[in-house]
């Protein structure tokens, strides 16, 4: 297919296209990309990391939503306290499986950039509970719209609620505790590494 022919069918314009055969392009849209891999019948897996499988499964076909797909998951556990100290990023049991259909149309993430930790502390009461699970999204380090994101705080990583405060320069974020006994505080961008957004979280009942 030729650039033009991709980016008709995708509904996208050939600059977006052109910009990714030309390496121009280091953080393309991911809804774009999608549409594209559905296109030309890659896994977006591949298609993002060069990781998987080249030949995707066709966009609709009889199992896709019974389809599943492997999420890793990670020993750091983020506190919602005062913050844990991060050892490292290796697997401990089993990873998590999703559908493929949930990551894909309704997350539109790249399962390369989604993990699996389990949290611990009081502070997201009643949001998160200690235990919790959650699923990130390490390529939505934005907090604009404001959501619960897990971060370095500079002491550790926890998880809060993060908003970006309006006309602050250099930019600074709030980071907010759901549980009101914690009192917010803030930081430059620079002062902190969020990690990635929570997507979903699973607990025991």
């Amino acid at each position: 297919m030729s650039v033009a022919e991709v980016a008709r069918e995708a509904g996208v314009n050939r600059s977006f296209v052109y910009d990714i055969l030309r390496g121009k392009s280091r953080l393309p849209n991911l809804d774009k990309l999608t549409r594209i891999s559905a296109v030309v019948k890659v896994d977006l897996e591949w298609l993002l990391t060069g990781k998987g499988r080249l030949d995707g499964d066709d966009p609709i076909t009889e199992d896709y939503h019974n389809d599943f797909v492997a999420i890793q998951y990670v020993s750091a556990r983020p506190s919602m306290g005062g913050g844990a100290i991060v050892e490292d990023e290796e697997r401990t049991g089993r990873d998590f499986h999703f559908r493929r259909a949930w990551i894909r149309d309704r997350l539109k993430a790249a399962p390369s950039m989604l993990r699996v930790m389990a949290v611990q502390g009081d502070s997201m009461l009643p949001t998160l509970n200690d235990g919790d699970v959650i699923l990130i999204d390490m390529n939505q380090r934005n907090p604009v719209p404001p959501g619960v994101f897990v971060l370095h705080d500079g002491m550790g990583l926890v998880a809060k609620r993060l908003e970006h405060v309006p006309m602050s320069d250099p930019p600074r974020v709030r980071i907010i505790s759901d549980n009101h006994q914690y009192s917010p505080y803030e930081g430059t961008a620079d002062e902190i590494n969020i990690i990635g957004r929570v997507r979903w979280y699973g607990r025991e009942m």
